[in-house]
């Protein structure tokens, strides 16, 4: 078995070649210049053959755990464990490293991966297990596992995976830890940056700028959901208030010429009528359009 750190365990005062000759030459025997030869072909295989004479601490995360891999590899163990690849990267080098994954897995390499990056898992596994209290809870096909759980706690986790939601009971809402987290929410199912940039023009012109400014006690449930299957992210607006507020009539111009562009599909209608008020809510769906 090799195994594929979370935080890449190279050695620092070896350069890349020497990090990856080394292993070879010690465990498994291997004269220099076979470990030579298998170290540039793999690193050649990871996209890092120019690296080769640099150190550690001269490459970027994403490349150091692309050099972990190659490593690995090196040493040809029937089985690789990785622990969490891309969880110590930055958003913007986890593609770099998902992608050296997702051909390891096309060759029909064996690897048991524990992630959090459920997209990743749901795309490149054959068999997928939830654990739960140090215990497999539930396994089964990716399409299994995210489309149709049978056990109660994977399907809310499953759940989770796909949607947000906010209550906005006033007009001082931390309205940036909300997009903070929309667009961690985005990273995660792959959304594009338009189509949360226009969702979260959306909640703060509706909920914002107008339910919650011409009311004392706002009361405001926001519901984010996103379906990978039919590629639409979905926004649900619930609010009780005396008016009924319909987005068409928004003094903003930019929110308008967002409903002009003919991305966005928008509902609203009364639900109920009671004491507190009466109950509203506002659909709206954001479709990904090719120009």
């Amino acid at each position: 078995m090799g195994m594929v750190f979370q935080s890449f365990n190279l050695f620092g005062h070896l350069t890349v070649i020497e990090n990856i000759m080394n292993p070879q030459i010690t465990l498994l025997g291997r004269s220099r210049q076979e470990a030579y030869d298998k170290a540039m072909y793999l690193l050649t295989q990871v996209g890092l053959v120019t690296k080769v004479f640099s150190y550690p601490d001269e490459l970027s995360g994403g490349q150091q755990q692309r050099i972990a891999i190659a490593r690995t590899l090196a040493m040809d163990p029937d089985i690789i464990l990785f622990d969490e690849p891309t969880s110590a990267l930055d958003p913007s080098m986890i593609g770099e490293v998902q992608s050296v994954i997702k051909l390891l897995a096309k060759t029909g390499r064996t690897m048991m991966i524990v992630t959090h990056e459920m997209d990743f898992a749901r795309k490149i596994s054959n068999r997928v297990l939830f654990m739960s209290d140090g215990e497999i809870y539930e396994e089964g096909t990716p399409k299994q596992i995210f489309e149709n759980p049978k056990r109660e706690l994977t399907r809310r986790f499953v759940q989770r995976l796909t949607t947000l939601s906010y209550k906005i009971d006033s007009t001082d809402f931390d309205f940036e830890v909300m997009n903070e987290e929309l667009m961690s929410y985005g990273e995660k199912l792959l959304i594009e940056s338009e189509r949360l940039s226009k969702l979260s023009l959306a909640i703060e012109e509706i909920c914002i700028n107008n339910i919650a400014a011409y009311s004392d006690n706002p009361f405001i449930l926001v519901k984010i959901e996103y379906s990978e299957k039919q590629d639409v992210l979905s926004l649900s607006i619930r609010y009780k208030g005396d008016e009924r507020f319909d987005p068409r009539t928004s003094e903003s111009k930019l929110f308008m010429l967002m409903l002009d562009e003919g991305t966005t599909s928008l509902s609203e209608k009364a639900l109920e009528n009671d004491p507190d008020g009466c109950l509203y809510q506002i659909d709206m769906s954001f479709k990904w359009v090719e120009e």
